[in-house]
C-alpha cells in the first residue's frame, strides 16, 4: 500500500558554511531570497529560502554547534552541497507511524518554529511537524525526512516568489552514485514509489506533478554536463538541482551560466556546490 500521509518532494536544503555569503552569491543567480531565520538555540541552525509554487531551496548553515546538528556538521567538512531533501507530508504523526509499520525506526513527530520577518515590517513564525527515516536510510547518500507545513503562508509568502532568472519550482534532484539502480531502489522502497530505467539514469517519482529523483554513475554525470559546470560537486551524493524557469534568456543571463543540451547550467564552484540546471516552464 502507497504511503498516503506523502505528497511529494518538499525542499531541498543546501548546507553553507557561510551562511550570508551564500545568500549574496544565490541572490546575485538572480533568485530572491528570504531574509535570514534563526532556529531554535537546540538546532543551533539558520536559513535563507528561496521559494516558488509549491515547493522551495533552503540555505542552512550551522551557528552554533549542537548534538542535534552533527550530521550537518560533519558533512560540512567534506564541502557544501546538498545535504538532505524533505518531503511534503499532510500528517507527520500519520506518516511516521506507517513507516513505522513498514519496519523502519522512523523517528518523530517532532515540532519547531522558527521567527519570520515579512516584507512590509511585520514579524510571523513558521511553525513545522516533521519526521525522519533511520539516519541508515540515506538513498545515494541523500538523508531524508518529511515536513508538514503548520504555517504555510510564513514560508510562501507572495513577494519572495518571483525571481529574475524565472524560476518557477523544482524539476529534479540528481543523485551520483557508483550503484544507481541500488540507490533508486532504495529511495522507491522508502517513499513507496516505483523506479523506472531511462537512457539517463534511473528516476524514481515522488508523488503528484512534484520533482524527481535521477540516480546516475560519474560516466553518466559527465555525459550530461561540461566539465567546468561538473567542478566543485562532492564526489557523491547529491549534486544537480532541475529548476523550471519561464524564460530560458533569464537564465542565460546569469553571471557565468553555460548553455547547453537545451538548457542553462549554473557551475557547482557558483552555487554552494550544486549545479543549477535551468530548463523552459
Amino acid at each position: 500500500m502507497p504511503l498516503k500521509h506523502l505528497i511529494g518532494l518538499d525542499h531541498v536544503v543546501v548546507a553553507v558554511r557561510d551562511l550570508d555569503a551564500a545568500a549574496a552569491a544565490w541572490k546575485k543567480l538572480g533568485f530572491t531570497v528570504s531574509p535570514r531565520g534563526t532556529h531554535s538555540a537546540h538546532l543551533g541552525s539558520g536559513n535563507y529560502t528561496i521559494v516558488f509554487g509549491d515547493d522551495y531551496l533552503e540555505l542552512l548553515g550551522i551557528l552554533n554547534e549542537t548534538p542535534h546538528n552533527q550530521a550537518t556538521v560533519q558533512f560540512l567538512k567534506a564541502g557544501e552541497g546538498i545535504e538532505r531533501t524533505a518531503f511534503t507530508t499532510d500528517d507527520a504523526a500519520a506518516g511516521v507511524a506507517e513507516v513505522k509499520a513498514r519496519g523502519l525506526a522512523a523517528d518523530g513527530p517532532v515540532h519547531f518554529g522558527r521567527p519570520v520577518d515579512l516584507p512590509n515590517g511585520g514579524k510571523s513564525e513558521a511553525k513545522f511537524n516533521i519526521f525522519r527515516w533511520p539516519a541508515d536510510e540515506a538513498p545515494g547518500g541523500v538523508r531524508i525526512f518529511a515536513c508538514q507545513h503548520l504555517t504555510p503562508e510564513a514560508v510562501w509568502i507572495p513577494e519572495l516568489k518571483t525571481h529574475a532568472n524565472g524560476a518557477k519550482g523544482l524539476v529534479r534532484v540528481e543523485v551520483l552514485t557508483d550503484k544507481p539502480k541500488d540507490a533508486a531502489a532504495q529511495l522507491g522502497r522508502l517513499i513507496d514509489q516505483g523506479a523506472t530505467e531511462t537512457a539517463e539514469g534511473v528516476r524514481v517519482a515522488t508523488g503528484g506533478r512534484r520533482a524527481d529523483f535521477l540516480f546516475y554513475d560519474a560516466a553518466a554525470f559527465a555525459r550530461r554536463y561540461p566539465d567546468g559546470v561538473r567542478q566543485g560537486t562532492p564526489a557523491g551524493g547529491a549534486v544537480v538541482i532541475v529548476i523550471a524557469t519561464d524564460d530560458l534568456a533569464k537564465a542565460r543571463a546569469i553571471p557565468g551560466a553555460v548553455a547547453h543540451d537545451g538548457g542553462v547550467s549554473v557551475p557547482a564552484s557558483a552555487a554552494s556546490g550544486t549545479v543549477l540546471h535551468f530548463v523552459q516552464a
